[in-house]
């Protein structure tokens, strides 16, 4: 049997194995299966793009009515949601990497009482594009820094990420 390593992540657990990362909810890495996996993240950002389109049409209308205030508001969040929606094109939600298809591995430091810590794995899928997968680490509320010493200590002994 392949050894097996694991941390907590956000929402569940990350199983490293000596030929793929596994992302699981329940820590059973059997529940994980490739017909259940979702890989992209486009119905969020069909999502996300249309509050922006009404968050845009609704700053309009208010600037029409001479609302200025809350049109800038509209405005900008619209805006934020666009840069967002961008930003996040080349994410993937897949729960399955290919150790072999890894092409680097970064560790983003939290920011304390804004942020969390996560890792962001580049790598290649099924179809030769380059995806970000964001492996969310728990939050300071959960044991975060204790988990993500032992993450990152897993993550340096397996060769994934750099000391």
């Amino acid at each position: 049997m392949a050894i097996k390593k694991s941390f907590k992540t956000k929402t569940g657990f990350c199983h490293i194995l000596p030929d793929k990362i596994i992302l699981s909810r329940d820590g059973i890495i059997g529940n994980v299966t490739k017909v259940t996996v979702e890989n992209n993240i486009s119905r969020i950002l069909l999502i996300y793009g249309g509050l922006s389109l009404f968050l845009l049409y609704s700053s309009f209308n208010s600037f029409q009515k001479g609302q200025t205030l809350i049109s800038v508001l509209y405005g900008i969040v619209g805006l934020f949601l666009i840069y967002g929606i961008f930003k996040s094109l080349n994410n993937s939600a897949t729960s399955i990497i290919e150790r072999s298809r890894i092409k680097e591995v970064k560790l983003k430091k939290s920011i304390a009482g804004i942020t969390r810590s996560r890792f962001e794995i580049m790598f290649e899928d099924e179809n030769g594009k380059m995806k970000k997968r964001l492996i969310m680490l728990p939050g300071s509320l959960t044991g975060g820094k204790i988990e993500t010493d032992k993450a990152i200590g897993m993550m340096i002994e397996e060769k994934l990420l750099k000391e």
